[in-house]
């Protein structure tokens, strides 16, 4: 009886290799190429574009400035030396344009000869205000004030004390009494006649 012969080799493989089979390969590659997802092309911007936008931005920044400046904050240029030492000639006062709700020591922006000054406050609407030969006079009491070194006291063909600061009005002196312009010789300043409450101060010089 005759035996059965038995082949040893390798088993035909029904997927063939790219090496044995290309044009296979190169139909798998297109298949890979359409199934991708396309990447969308972004446009290139031109320098044009750039420069108008960023002038617009700009322009954007200096109107909120402009508005910001013109409605809610203000600056005053110190021209006088009414506030010395605390403000000097040069200096540039910020002030806030929406709060007038005064009390004493707050510093008030308002406008003399045309010309804006500013003053601290003495006194408000109801008080009564004196100056003798001793010193300043609030309500019957004698204002002991920090940081005012000069002697104060009545200015010739200045307003008559004592008096009695109108309702709405305020009573201003500058903290450099001898040379001062405020209201020993100007009267009480109308609330609606000020600007509004200094914020702060920025030393300028050189300019």
């Amino acid at each position: 009886m005759a035996g059965k012969r038995r082949f040893f080799g390798k088993k035909n493989s029904s997927k063939d290799t790219p090496e044995q089979n290309p044009e296979n390969a190169a139909s798998q590659s297109d298949d890979a190429t359409q199934t991708a997802p396309q990447q969308p092309r972004r446009k290139k911007r031109s320098l044009a574009y750039d420069l108008a936008m960023l002038l617009v931005k700009i322009g954007a920044i200096v109107a909120g400035a402009v508005a910001l400046f013109s409605f809610i904050f203000g600056l005053m240029r110190v021209t006088d030396p009414s506030m010395e030492p605390r403000f000097q000639d040069g200096d540039l006062v910020m002030f806030y344009r929406l709060d007038k709700q005064y009390l004493p020591s707050d510093v008030a922006v308002y406008e003399y000869n045309g010309l804006q000054t500013c003053g601290r406050v003495i006194a408000v609407g109801g008080d009564t205000v004196n100056i003798d030969s001793v010193g300043l006079i609030v309500n019957g009491s004698y204002q002991l004030e920090q940081g005012i070194t000069d002697e104060t006291t009545q200015v010739a063909d200045g307003v008559t004390f004592p008096l009695t600061v109108p309702d709405d009005a305020l009573f201003l002196l500058g903290d450099n009494r001898d040379e001062a312009v405020d209201s020993r010789i100007v009267g009480c300043v109308p609330i609606e006649n000020t600007f509004g409450k200094v914020m702060g101060m920025f030393r300028r010089r050189g300019f």
